[in-house]
């Protein structure tokens, strides 16, 4: 009989491979019957694009109160997903517009605390001096003594606490730590799609506030959790108004006065690159990347010194 006529091969069990086919000489392509890792992981990163995160997740991440498994995948998306940074970002400037707004329309509504602080302390008096007038001889004198002793248990406590409490201040006074630039590896920077002219047409040149639970985030980043959050500025390391974006990657925490390369000096600096990028002697990239690389070396370059001015500290 011949090939021709229908007849069926098939697989040998002394066959040499899976690919070959006895009496054809057929040889299958290797992509039929091995796993295409690299077509996989393609297939993984596309699902991964595709699968935004909601609004609700991205707002319970900023206000903190996502499980650490959660937000530690809420941090990994937004590292690959520009749209949802983009949404991050839309939805933060969105909540501080709030909060400035309502502050500004309720806060005049409130009633003055002087007149019921003085009404009060008016009534107490009165009481006071009716309760003398009323008391007892014998019951105003137990009532001192015991008003001695109270007070002098209260100065015995007051001690206590101060001997304490004295070790454990001034460790964490030991502890707090001087940052006059950010670790690379935590803040390398991040700026968002905009020119020279929609940069120099924002009137407002002064950094947004970030909020609270984005500044609790990049302490603990930092290492420094339970550090004074008055020491330091969480500062941008590219100035929103040079074009940064309101990323953590782009956030720092700047010591006040731990350091003569403090954040007022930076300040003096960020606005001596905007001035020199709007009047057209400095391209708005090359000044993004010099205070993003190091903002001390741009401030002795820009400045022609190499200590901070007085007139900037």
């Amino acid at each position: 009989m011949s090939r021709s006529s229908g007849r069926r091969y098939a697989l040998s069990r002394n066959r040499r491979g899976p690919r070959d086919v006895p009496g054809r000489r057929i040889t299958f392509p290797r992509s039929i019957f091995g796993s295409n890792r690299a077509c996989r992981r393609t297939m993984k990163l596309m699902l991964r694009k595709d699968n935004h995160l909601t609004d609700q997740e991205l707002l319970l991440a900023a206000d903190g109160e996502l499980s650490t498994r959660a937000a530690e995948r809420v941090e990994s998306h937004l590292a690959a997903c520009w749209s949802c940074r983009t949404r991050k970002q839309q939805l933060d400037r969105a909540i501080g517009e709030f909060v400035r707004e309502y502050g500004r329309n309720l806060d005049p509504q409130l009633p003055p605390a002087d007149g019921p602080r003085a009404l009060l302390k008016a009534q107490l008096a009165q009481l006071a001096e009716t309760q003398r007038i009323t008391s007892p001889y014998w019951f105003r004198a137990v009532s001192r003594k015991f008003s001695w002793a109270t007070v002098a248990a209260l100065c015995g406590l007051t001690a206590i606490a101060y001997f304490i409490s004295e070790p454990w201040t001034k460790r964490q006074a030991v502890h707090m730590v001087a940052f006059a630039v950010p670790n690379p590896s935590l803040t390398p920077g991040a700026t968002v799609l905009a020119g020279r002219s929609e940069v120099c047409q924002e009137s407002n040149t002064n950094n947004r506030a970030v909020p609270v639970a984005l500044q609790r985030k990049v302490f603990e980043e930092y290492g420094i959790a339970g550090a004074d959050p008055r020491a330091y500025e969480v500062d941008y390391l590219v100035t929103p108004a040079l074009g940064g974006a309101d990323d953590i990657h782009n956030l720092w925490p700047h010591s006040y006065a731990a350091t003569v390369w403090n954040a007022s000096v930076k300040d003096a600096l960020e606005d001596r690159l905007r001035e020199m990028v709007c009047d057209g002697r400095l391209d708005l990239e090359t000044a993004q990347r010099e205070i993003a690389t190091n903002w001390i070396d741009a401030y002795k370059k820009y400045f022609n010194t190499d200590r901070p001015l007085k007139r900037t500290r």
